[in-house]
């Protein structure tokens, strides 16, 4: 373990997309990072690599959120790799969409198994082992707001994951921990535009004031905030990061 460690995070699905963004972003403000990641493994080295490159500390562990035993694991390796954890960020979900009365129960629970189950363990492991002064950041998700057909099994588990975080905060009250939520609206992600017309995507782009799609980076820097000293007062929120989005 380096004795310079001042500070440590863990952002879980931090292989690509808004997670990659998320490990980077707080690398450079000083956090050494846990990059952890499910399955995919040269991507999560890839991650490591880049922040490293950029004179930042970082490394690799693999784990499923939805599981205690793994999750348990992920706070071990990440205290025997940095001696500590100061922030937790639950990046890792999973999104399918169909209808209520068609979506199969296997898609319904994967959903809530990653999403939601994956949010409460880490938050229950978080609270044995978040240092003073921590914070603990949680992805929701803007389509709340919105009630389109087809998201129901979705919404349901970030609604859920919006439910704990608030409860959370309170519970944690005297130990000077933050807990806030973060909602994305649309992000030009890989998994995003998979599958989606540009004139889809331009449907979408249109629903915001600002009329521009979302970039992991717009996440990231709101992450970077309330992970820093100014979002230190910020405590049991949801930030709607989304353009105006909804």
């Amino acid at each position: 373990m380096s004795q310079q460690i001042q500070k440590a995070a863990i952002v879980t699905g931090a292989s690509r997309g808004i997670g990659q963004a998320i490990a980077q972003r707080l690398a450079a403000d000083g956090y050494a990072v846990v990059v952890n990641y499910s399955g995919n493994e040269a991507a999560a080295h890839g991650v490591v690599a880049a922040i490293r490159a950029a004179g930042g500390q970082a490394v690799a562990i693999q784990g499923d959120v939805s599981d205690p035993g793994s999750v348990q694991a992920l706070f071990a390796k990440t205290k025997e790799a940095f001696g500590r954890v100061d922030a937790v960020v639950t990046n890792a979900g999973v999104m399918k969409n169909g209808l209520i009365s068609s979506m199969s129960l296997a898609d319904f629970d994967q959903m809530l198994a990653i999403n939601l189950r994956g949010t409460f363990l880490m938050m229950a492991e978080a609270a044995r082992q978040l240092e003073s002064g921590g914070r603990f950041i949680a992805l929701s998700s803007s389509v709340i707001a919105k009630s389109l057909p087809t998201y129901g099994p979705y919404i349901a588990s970030k609604a859920g994951v919006e439910g704990l975080v608030k409860v959370f905060a309170n519970e944690l009250r005297g130990r000077n921990i933050t807990v806030n939520a973060v909602a994305p609206g649309p992000v030009a992600t890989e998994l995003f535009l998979q599958g989606k017309s540009e004139e889809l995507v331009g449907q979408i782009v249109k629903q915001s004031p600002l009329e521009r799609i979302g970039q992991p980076q717009d996440i990231a820097d709101v992450i970077s905030f309330l992970a820093g000293p100014q979002g230190g007062w910020i405590n049991g929120q949801v930030v709607r990061s989304n353009g105006g989005f909804a």
